[in-house]
């Protein structure tokens, strides 16, 4: 129901924008995320924006990664810049309605290589 996309292999200081599709059977969702999970390590948040746009990022992204939402097309947005080798891992959305009914996607892969 959630639907990720935009991963992929990219060198030390380049760019990549995750996707994040909610399907239409997911209504009133209230904050949409973005998670990470590295091999080993436990799952992390990234960064969280609510409906009126209030954004949270990890202290580590902070200045290189922007979330972002369009409310009308059920779609939010990771942009990834200046990427480090030590952002690899596996980043999952995640959608949290006002019900506090948590949805998870699939995960899309993002590996920096140095």
């Amino acid at each position: 129901q959630l639907q990720a996309s935009g991963g992929g292999l990219v060198q030390a200081g380049g760019s990549l924008r995750l996707s994040c599709a909610a399907s239409g059977s997911i209504s009133s969702i209230n904050y949409m995320g973005w998670y990470r999970q590295a091999p080993g390590k436990q799952r992390e948040l990234v960064a969280i924006i609510s409906r009126r746009g209030t954004t949270n990022y990890l202290e580590s992204v902070k200045g290189r990664f922007t979330i972002s939402r369009d409310n009308a097309k059920n779609t939010w947005y990771l942009q990834m810049n200046s990427l480090k080798p030590e952002d690899t891992a596996v980043y999952y959305c995640n959608a949290v309605q006002y019900s506090a009914t948590h949805y998870w996607g699939q995960g899309t892969l993002v590996t920096v290589s140095s």
